[in-house]
């Protein structure tokens, strides 16, 4: 797959596209209908299978105050393009310039001289260009004077819920993991770099893995069950903490894993946590002891946890 940050980059090298826009915050299985239209729209019309990002997402460039947490990284959005066998995904910086294009400049300077875009496809929400004022509607009248097509892709539901960012946040948000990760099509993931942390865990007999959170809120908080990635080929058992370690008068929050009967200098390596089910909530926890005492409890869940899943997977 082929990676191109900003017009400039991309129009030296044109080539006609399939083309979808949007952020896919978490790649859910509303968008994966998305990418599955795309790639064979590509097939067959020997177009190249484009998707169009920006960065920040635009309502962390207006109000990062009240932005949504995250449920993607840009790298884990990419990883699970690759995944969908996406040839190319196109990343422009969001500013000023980009919030303030009209919807005809916008489809003008970006999709049709930028992208080469001959095919468009979007979800039936979709909006664009300043004041929100490009839609589906508006692509597809001004696609028979510009020469490009426009496609429709439905609300994705499935028993009757509409699939949709909004949902697997609030899902998450609450502990319900299982749920969130049916509408994800996969393990909700935090990934990130393994940085040096306070060394608490390892004095206090359980070492942990600190993961660099690289965005603004972490969608989930609390104890969970879950699994690591990117430890030479293996699958690790994990608790994972995501918090602020309000015992110790934290403020900051951090994401810590204690990875099951590991000992390994995990230092700079890029790991990614998958989360599958909440042990708990963060913060009833008063003093050290007790905390020792409930970690306890929280890698035999885990052991039981996983323990189960090999019994159900046989």
């Amino acid at each position: 797959m082929e990676f191109i940050y900003g017009l400039s980059n991309l129009r030296k090298k044109r080539k006609d596209c399939v083309a979808t826009i949007g952020n896919f915050d978490g790649v859910h299985l509303g968008h994966q209908t998305i990418l599955k239209q795309l790639r064979d729209a590509s097939k067959n019309n020997n177009l190249i299978s484009t998707v169009l990002l920006f960065e920040p997402q635009p309502m962390e460039y207006f109000r990062i105050d009240v932005a949504p947490s995250r449920l993607a990284s840009l790298r884990e959005k990419v990883h699970q393009f690759i995944r969908f066998n996406i040839e190319r995904v196109v990343c422009l910086k969001f500013d000023d310039k980009l919030a303030n294009l009209s919807a005809s400049e916008f489809v003008d300077d970006i999709l049709l001289d930028g992208l080469s875009a001959k095919k468009i496809i979007v979800g039936d929400d979709f909006h664009f260009a300043k004041n929100r004022e490009g839609n589906y509607q508006y692509l597809s009248e001004l696609s028979k004077e510009r020469g490009f097509e426009t496609f429709r892709t439905n609300t994705y539901e499935e028993d009757g819920v509409r699939i949709s960012s909004t949902l697997i946040r609030n899902l998450l948000a609450k502990g319900d993991i299982e749920a969130a990760n049916r509408y994800l099509g996969r393990y909700f993931i935090i990934s990130g770099r393994v940085i040096h942390g306070d060394n608490r865990g390892k004095k206090l007999g359980f070492p942990t893995v600190n993961i660099k959170l690289d965005r603004y809120l972490a969608p989930v908080t609390g104890i969970f069950s879950g699994r690591i990635r990117g430890v030479d080929n293996k699958i690790l058992d994990t608790v994972i903490y995501v918090g602020s370690k309000p015992i110790y008068n934290g403020e900051q929050t951090i994401l810590e894993a204690h990875i099951l009967d590991f000992d390994g200098d995990l230092y700079g390596r890029f790991l990614e946590v998958e989360f599958h089910i909440k042990l708990r909530e963060d913060g009833h926890i008063s003093n050290e002891n007790e905390m020792l005492k409930q970690i306890k409890i929280d890698i035999e869940q885990t052991r039981q946890y996983f323990q189960k899943m090999k019994i159900i997977n046989h």
